[in-house]
């Protein structure tokens, strides 16, 4: 499975970006999918994650703001990202797990894209 990120760019706090995930490959509908980002001199944490049938889970921070969503037709999974703060200026990516259970762990996810720049300025 190869994953693509994109979608991401310069935003003012409080505005918006989608994040976009493309994967290859027939199995997609199967494979849970998560968010993660890593800030600058800080470790990889979980954003968001949905199951295959559709199940969803957030990080606390950002619960309320993000949806994570999912398009099996398009082999693709979005993180729309509503009132951006400073703070969640990182490198996001994507990644895929072909057991599905959406996990918080990103030692449970096999397949990761490379990851697309996010940055608010204040």
């Amino acid at each position: 499975v190869q994953l693509q990120a994109s979608g991401g760019g310069l935003v003012q706090a409080g505005g918006s970006l989608r994040l976009s995930c493309a994967a290859s490959g027939r199995a997609f509908s199967t494979y849970a999918m998560g968010w993660f980002r890593q800030a600058p001199g800080k470790e990889r944490e979980f954003v968001a994650a949905i199951t295959w049938g559709g199940v969803t889970y957030y990080a606390d921070s950002v619960k309320g703001r993000f949806t994570i969503s999912r398009d099996d037709a398009k082999n693709t999974v979005y993180l729309q990202m509503n009132s951006l703060k400073p703070e969640n200026t990182a490198l996001y990516y994507c990644a895929a797990d072909k057991y599905g259970s959406g996990s918080v762990r990103a030692g449970m996810y096999q397949y990761w894209g490379q990851g697309t720049l996010v940055t608010v300025s204040s």
